[in-house]
């Protein structure tokens, strides 16, 4: 695509055997503008039950894009998008737990969805703790994570510090295929031309800091540099012992 620069790369890690991590990205040229879909899915439940949930909301969002967005003439609203996300992810939940009640297992997901414009408007859909970080001329967290530590850091009862080596840093208090009720945070608005966004799963930045993070994509020059920070930030994770799969997406607009 002409108005994005993209990269991302994808590593199952130093201990686990599957990578559960999902993700997509697909775009097309619309009115005059490019559109670009990046989701990103981290899935729960040990090997390939994990990977199910996962992929069974990539599958979803794909199926969306293909069959329900590009299939009109003209844009739609944001507000018209998110009440179809809704519905999307409410199915999914729903289809992921009848599943795991019939085989008699628990498996789930979060996911953070981003439909991002040539023109720099986008809408944000998440659930869980994977992340969109937007970067330009400072990193800034976009999303909420939905763990119980975020929740005690928001009442003030727990410090960042203090979380960070809390043993309960990976307890979601909402994901997709595991309890009927779920909240998403949705989030619309407008990047620059120049901004960069990270989608990241929790893999990819437990064991390196948001300096961190912002001193290596603060800049790139071109697709390739991207994927060759991407992976150096991957590697520096796995150094540094991380056990989960580490999954990022980097875009930027141009």
């Amino acid at each position: 695509m002409e108005k994005f620069m993209i990269a991302y790369h994808t590593d199952v890690g130093i201990k686990k055997k599957t990578n559960q991590d999902s993700l997509l990205l697909k775009g097309i040229a619309k009115d005059k503008e490019e559109i670009l879909l990046a989701v990103l899915c981290d899935g729960m439940g040990g090997m390939v039950k994990g990977e199910l949930a996962s992929a069974t909301v990539i599958h979803a969002f794909s199926d969306w894009f293909e069959k329900t967005y590009t299939q009109k003439g003209s844009l739609w609203s944001a507000d018209e998008i998110k009440g179809q996300w809704q519905v999307l992810l409410e199915q999914v939940n729903e289809l992921l737990m009848n599943h795991g009640q019939d085989a008699q297992i628990q498996l789930g997901t979060t996911v953070t969805a981003l439909l991002l414009c040539s023109s720099g408007e986008y809408l944000i859909g998440h659930v869980g703790d994977t992340r969109i970080y937007q970067i330009n001329p400072k990193i800034t967290q976009m999303t909420e994570d939905h763990t119980f530590i975020a929740r005690e850091i928001r009442r003030g009862n727990m410090t960042p510090e203090q979380a960070a080596g809390d043993s309960r840093r990976n307890v979601l208090l909402q994901c997709i295929g595991v309890n009927k009720f779920f909240e998403p945070q949705y989030i619309s608005g407008t990047f620059k031309n120049g901004d960069s966004v990270l989608l990241c799963s929790d893999g990819f930045r437990h064991e390196v800091t948001e300096t961190e993070l912002y001193e290596e994509l603060r800049s790139a020059d071109n697709e390739q540099e991207m994927k060759g920070k991407l992976v150096k930030l991957v590697e520096l994770n796995k150094q540094r012992q991380e056990t989960d799969n580490i999954t990022a997406i980097w875009l930027k607009l141009i």
